[in-house]
């Protein structure tokens, strides 16, 4: 499933255990710096180019997933 991925990405970049769906990027201390390594983890890991606009507009697990989910069913045959 796309979110335990795109959690476990944010855990491994942010070094924390304790993330939930809902909880925003910004709070949890994220930054520039580590938006640009989740991003390129999105590729990596998941085949999944993120524009950073759109990391910034949705700033919890849920919400990227769901752009993620959105973007793979966009662009399915």
């Amino acid at each position: 499933m796309t979110a335990e991925r795109v959690r476990a990405i944010w855990c491994e970049e942010l070094q924390r255990d304790d993330i939930r769906a809902d909880d925003d990027f910004f709070a949890l201390g994220g930054n520039s710096v580590v938006l640009v390594r989740i991003q390129g983890a999105y590729v990596e890991e998941l085949g999944a180019e993120v524009p950073m606009d759109q990391m910034f507009l949705h700033p919890t697990v849920a919400s990227i997933s769901a752009y993620i989910e959105s973007q793979a069913a966009a662009t399915a045959p």
